[in-house]
């Protein structure tokens, strides 16, 4: 499965011209050149990545960061002409990732949405937040192995490590919760 990567910039040939670098590394590309039409696919939330330029005709670009960071946390980087440290700033604060200034070479730009999404996918915080996770789950993706024996006492050795290094404890936990019986919680 490609991973689905937005663009919104007013001019066209700037996106258009980094759909066909985009598609060219497998991605699917979903492009428009205002914020209201992007509007329907933003809220659908199936995005792993978004490109925005931050002179946008009917919406500033930082408050469409903002509203994408309300409720999503895939990378967005910046695409803009504005040069000035402020605006570099001033994007970084409002939750983009990364910033980019036009003019820009498109193969460097591709390049740094591998990075970013390198880093979002395999370095994101835990999906199963909140939830809690067997024993044996984490004995499969931790270890990938088929066979775990419920006498090993492997997971809980590693989970009282870990609670040492965070200075955490089983009696009063702040971050590893166990729920005995069936796993752990963070």
């Amino acid at each position: 499965m490609s991973e689905k990567i937005l663009i919104i910039d007013d001019e066209q040939d700037i996106a258009d011209l980094l759909e066909v670098y985009l598609k060219n590394e497998n991605y699917t590309v979903y492009k428009f050149y205002c914020a209201t039409d992007a509007m329907p696919c933003i809220k659908n939330g199936d995005i792993d990545l978004a490109i925005l330029d931050i002179m946008l005709p009917d919406m500033n670009g930082f408050s469409l960061c903002q509203l994408i960071r309300e409720k999503c946390t895939y990378p967005i980087i910046m695409l803009t002409a504005k040069i000035e440290e402020t605006d570099k700033i001033t994007g970084l604060t409002l939750g983009a990732d990364d910033y980019v200034t036009k003019p820009f070479r498109p193969l460097e730009v591709v390049a740094r949405v591998k990075a970013q999404l390198r880093r979002y996918k395999k370095y994101s915080p835990a999906t199963n937040a909140g939830n809690v996770v067997s024993i044996e789950d984490l004995f499969h993706v931790v270890w990938k192995d088929e066979y775990y024996s419920k006498n090993s006492s492997t997971i809980t050795v590693h989970i009282r490590h870990l609670r040492e290094k965070l200075k955490d404890t089983s009696d009063n936990p702040q971050y590893i919760k166990t729920i005995w019986g069936v796993g752990y919680k963070i």
